[in-house]
């Protein structure tokens, strides 16, 4: 606390004192007043006609809103889309991948698809949406002025677009492949009509796409076919061309010589097997000489075999009659001539076996040789010609590449042509869009509780900013913090009807800062001058400080002690005013000549006096310090209600010599710069607030 400034008396004339100029020392600027958490609650209940106008405004606005704004409609259509593609044929133009986040981003791309011009514009022209005054941006006066000097199809077609994009949302819903699209209208059926109509719109785009897509393949690859065809023949021809060049004919794939030489190697080997297997016989029947009987060839002769038999039955009947008859019968003789005559046709018939042996082996020989002289001939020839053939392999190869080509695309135009007939997109509509039961637009109640919430928080917010635009004593702590001083006190305001035990209150509040006053003072027991205390405040809490200085001196006075009340404003701006402490202060009247008691009270009062003369300072200080010495003998406190300092610098002599020096503020009504204005004006003249008494006008 700000000890009080001690002078000592002078005894000397008043012309003589030299007071030291110390109270025009410049003072430390005071604390940075600072709000706590609980100080928010003052300033929304002090700032609450503001809060609740802004709320009430709003809700207001919000209610008209509701009121005028047409109901509006949602309706959604949903569309499952499958990544994996039906696969129609095996080599579609329009292979299925799935990207390895399981197909979502595939999906998520097909929402900005079906947002594009190209879907929206067919669901426009399908229902007819340029002739909708709700989508074209035409009223009647639109209407009637487009008829009269002719309207723009184009600027309508891309109004209608704008509007139906405004009211069209797609979202795809988290973890599935379902695209919603959402439809807000005016009209609960022609919100469901055009999700419909946006929603085939988007699977007849797609399947267009894909149709577009294989057509274009088809015709790039016919494109082709032509010149693949060109290639072709011109590779066969180069072949023909080189084989008629080279008398190269060709059988089923081979050369004629070539097949010819492998036919004749085959002759000449069975011809040769032939000869050896004719000339081992040959051989074989000469080593025998005249009994060739015994060869496998007259084994195998059914004429021999047949013979062979007769021979046999006729030795068993000459043995048969040579055993009956004798040997001279003439049956027995001719059974043996017809024996000699069969042995000769039997060795007849050797004979020719062994001359035809030899006749075949030397037709066979010379078939042979007949052979081996063409396939040496061949041979020769085909000599000639196998450098033309390693030419005519490549050429043929050339010709097999061309041709395997050209049936490749054959077949791919073949399929390509095909698949534009095909649909192969696996999308479908799972769920139609139905006209909505309820409006989606406004939500009243919503918007009347946003609005009641926006609006308190809106208000806050306003106060809060006004707060700190111009804030106010909130509490004691802030006060104590900006004057860097004790609150001694709170006192009630007198706004509400006091009763007796709220009185006492206010008089124990005004007891106990008197106490801490005079806890806080260090004085010498034979000091001259009576204690004082001067209150101050800024000028729009006058009623508030004079109620607490005279709550101090009838405290004072309420315990036995002799209380001064100076009021330096009472007089103020009165034409002839009762002399006062001006004229004290002056030297012109003793303090006996001008105070006087007030009716029923044992408190003291001096007014404020006449200003008109003008009094030096150094005087001023003297006959204070005089003033305040006198009141030692008859009084025992000296409470000053000093007004409005920075208003009145009359009040700077008392300033100088009061003991305490409290400033009055009202809680959360004194604005900080007027605290701080006042706080400074202490400072200029020498001082500092020693104290702070706040009133709260809510108590």
């Amino acid at each position: 606390m700000q000890p009080p400034l001690l002078m000592v008396p002078q005894q000397n004339a008043p012309e003589a004192v030299a007071p030291a100029p110390a109270y025009y020392a410049p003072a430390p600027a005071p604390a940075a007043a600072t709000v706590e958490l609980g100080d928010l609650g003052r300033i929304l209940l002090r700032r609450r006609f503001l809060i609740l106008a802004v709320t009430a405004l709003l809700t207001g606005l919000t209610l008209v809103y509701t009121m005028l704004t047409p109901a509006l409609y949602s309706s959604t259509a949903q569309i499952i889309v499958d990544p994996e593609d039906l696969q129609v044929v095996t080599n579609d133009v329009n292979p299925s991948r799935i990207s390895p986040d399981g197909g979502i981003t595939q999906v998520e791309s097909q929402v900005s698809v079906a947002q594009s011009n190209g879907v929206l514009l067919r669901a426009i022209k399908a229902e007819n949406l340029t002739e909708d005054p709700e989508f074209n941006g035409q009223g009647v006066l639109g209407r009637w002025m487009g008829a009269l000097f002719g309207g723009n199809d184009s600027d309508r077609t891309a109004t209608t677009l704008d509007s139906l994009r405004r009211v069209l949302a797609v979202k795809r819903d988290d973890k599935v492949l379902v695209l919603n699209i959402i439809i807000t209208a005016k009209s609960a059926q022609k919100a469901s009509d055009i999700a419909n109509a946006i929603a085939n719109a988007y699977l007849a785009d797609q399947a267009d796409a894909r149709k577009e897509k294989a057509a274009k393949a088809s015709e790039a690859i016919t494109a082709r076919l032509d010149e693949q065809r060109k290639r072709v023949e011109q590779a066969e021809n180069a072949v023909e061309a080189y084989r008629s060049q080279h008398n190269m004919v060709m059988a089923q794939g081979n050369l004629v010589s070539d097949q010819e030489l492998t036919g004749l190697n085959a002759e000449l080997t069975a011809a040769q097997a032939r000869t050896q297997q004719l000339k081992a016989q040959v051989d074989q029947l000469r080593r025998q000489g005249g009994a060739p009987d015994a060869t496998s060839e007259a084994t195998r002769s059914s004429t021999i075999s047949s013979l062979r038999a007769q021979e046999a039955a006729l030795v068993d009947q000459i043995a048969q009659l040579g055993t009956g008859l004798g040997p001279r019968h003439p049956s027995m003789i001719a059974a043996q001539q017809q024996l000699r005559d069969l042995r000769v046709l039997i060795q007849r018939e050797l004979g020719r076996i062994v001359t035809a042996a030899e006749t075949d082996y030397e037709r066979s020989l010379a078939n042979q040789q007949a052979l081996q002289a063409k396939v040496e001939a061949l041979k020769s020839k085909s000599l000639d010609t196998d450098q033309a053939s390693v030419r005519l392999r490549e050429l043929q190869r050339d010709l097999d590449a061309v041709r395997t080509v050209y049936a490749n695309y054959l077949q791919r135009a073949q399929e390509t042509r095909e698949q534009t007939n095909v649909d192969s997109t696996n999308a479908r509509i799972i769920s139609e869009a139905m006209p909505a039961l309820k409006k989606s637009w406004p939500p009243k109640g919503l918007l009347v509780f946003g609005a009641v919430f926006g609006g308190l928080a809106l208000g806050i917010g306003m106060a809060l900013i006004a707060e700190y635009l111009s804030p106010t004593v909130l509490s004691a702590n802030q006060m104590q913090s900006a004057i860097e001083a004790p609150v001694l006190g709170v006192l009630p305001g007198r706004g509400r009807r006091r009763s007796g035990a709220a009185a006492q209150k206010t008089d124990a509040v005004a007891g106990l800062a008197l106490q801490r006053i005079a806890a806080a003072t260090r004085r010498p027991s034979d000091w001259p001058l009576v204690p004082s205390i001067l209150v101050a405040s800024p000028p729009e809490d006058k009623a508030q400080r004079s109620r607490v200085a005279w709550q101090l001196a009838n405290a004072a006075a309420a315990r036995g002690r002799r209380v001064l009340f100076i009021d330096i404003n009472a007089g103020k701006g009165q034409k002839d005013p009762q002399p006062g402490v001006l004229d004290v202060l002056r030297g012109e009247y003793p303090l006996d000549a001008v105070s006087r008691y007030a009716p029923g009270s044992s408190v003291a009062l001096i007014g404020r006096g006449r200003p008109a003369a003008v009094f030096q300072e150094a005087q001023a200080l003297y006959f204070a310090h005089r003033m305040l010495a006198e009141a030692n003998r008859s009084f025992e406190l000296v409470v000053i209600d000093g007004g409005a300092l920075a208003d009145d610098l009359n009040v700077l002599p008392l300033v100088a010599m009061a003991d305490e020096i409290l400033l009055v503020a009202r809680l959360n009504a004194t604005p900080m710069r007027d605290v701080a204005s006042t706080s400074e004006a202490v400072s200029v003249m020498g001082r500092l607030p020693t104290g702070a008494m706040l009133v709260d006008e809510a108590a």
